[in-house]
């Protein structure tokens, strides 16, 4: 069994609509993955507060208003933690990015449905980044039509 902390996805969306990502470099693909941004949360922390800090460390973008749109068990069979999935709305870029030492992020600022059609397409495609859009555009169709 792998034992790790809970994890958060954040789902970061401007005021006009377009949702923010990274793109990187992962090593088990040993290819890009363009993914919602996010990493693993401190003990105790609430997965909104992980979303904004992680947001704003890959990526530069903060404020608006977050909201959990739901929660998922990554792989039960073997692992125990869980991974929540947070909508930010209306954020806006600071300028104030702090990746870890060993990142190189791409950040990109895309319209939703592309995002989306464009996970479909990548056969390697991170699965939890796939499901987080799903669980965007549930919650938010109008940013899909």
């Amino acid at each position: 069994m792998l034992r790790s902390r809970d994890w958060v996805l954040a789902l970061p969306v401007t005021d006009d609509g377009r949702l923010v990502m990274v793109r990187q470099y992962r090593f088990g693909t040993r290819d890009l993955s363009t993914e919602a941004p996010g990493g693993v949360m401190e003990a105790g922390e609430d997965p909104r507060v992980t979303a904004a800090r992680e947001t704003e460390e890959e990526t530069g973008f903060a404020g608006g208003r977050a909201r959990l749109l739901g929660t998922c068990a990554p792989n039960p069979a073997i692992q125990a933690n869980r991974c929540h999935f947070v909508l930010l709305e209306g954020v806006r870029p600071t300028g104030r990015r702090a990746p870890d030492e060993h990142e190189e992020i791409q950040v990109l600022a895309v319209a939703p449905k592309a995002a989306l059609a464009a996970a479909l397409a990548d056969a390697a495609q991170h699965s939890l980044a796939l499901l987080a859009l799903y669980r965007l555009r549930d919650e938010r169709p109008d940013l899909f039509s």
